[in-house]
C-alpha cells in the first residue's frame, strides 16, 4: 500500500526525472539548513527567518546558497536572494538614507518574487532585506527553479 505520493516524475529528453514534491522540497530545504547551521531540527519551520531564528550570518547565506544548487541540481545566480545593484545603490533611485524607495521595494518584489516581503514593506530599510528571508522563502524559491 502507498502512504502517499511524495514525488512526481516526468521525461525530459527520453529520460525519466525525478520530480520533487512541495513537501520534498520543504524536507530538502530543512535538511540543508540544519546542516549549514547546525540548528535543531524543531527549529527549522515554515516560518522561521534565517538569520534572525535561525542564526545564519551573511557568509551563511552563501553555503545555503551552494547546498540548495547542489542538493536539488538547481542554479541560482549570484544576487537572487538580494539583488546587490539595488541594495547597494547611490542615486537615490531605489535607496535614500538607507531606505528602500518606492521603486526601489517594487524593484525588489520583481527580482525576489518567491519571498514574503510584507515586513519589509512596513519597514523598508535595506539592511532588513536580508533579516526578512524565511525557510518558506527558500522553499519558494527552490519550487520555482523546479518549475513545481
Amino acid at each position: 500500500m502507498v502512504l502517499g505520493v511524495c514525488a512526481q516524475f516526468c521525461i525530459v529528453h527520453s529520460e525519466i526525472v525525478f520530480m520533487p514534491s512541495k513537501e520534498d522540497v520543504f524536507a530538502g530545504v530543512k535538511e540543508q539548513l540544519i546542516e549549514a547551521l547546525a540548528v535543531d531540527d524543531d527549529q527549522v519551520t515554515p516560518e522561521a527567518t534565517l538569520m534572525g531564528d535561525l542564526g545564519a550570518e551573511s557568509i551563511d547565506l552563501l553555503d545555503i546558497v551552494y547546498r540548495l544548487e547542489k542538493h536539488f541540481s538547481i542554479k541560482i545566480d549570484r544576487g537572487e536572494l538580494v539583488p546587490d545593484d539595488v541594495v547597494n545603490d547611490t542615486q537615490g533611485i531605489y535607496v535614500v538614507d538607507g531606505k528602500l524607495t518606492a521603486q526601489g521595494l517594487e524593484e525588489i518584489k520583481k527580482r525576489i518574487p518567491f519571498a514574503d516581503l510584507a515586513s519589509l514593506e512596513k519597514n523598508p530599510v535595506v539592511q532588513n532585506l536580508a533579516t526578512v528571508l524565511t525557510v518558506k522563502d527558500m522553499c519558494n524559491l527552490v519550487e520555482q527553479k523546479l518549475g513545481l
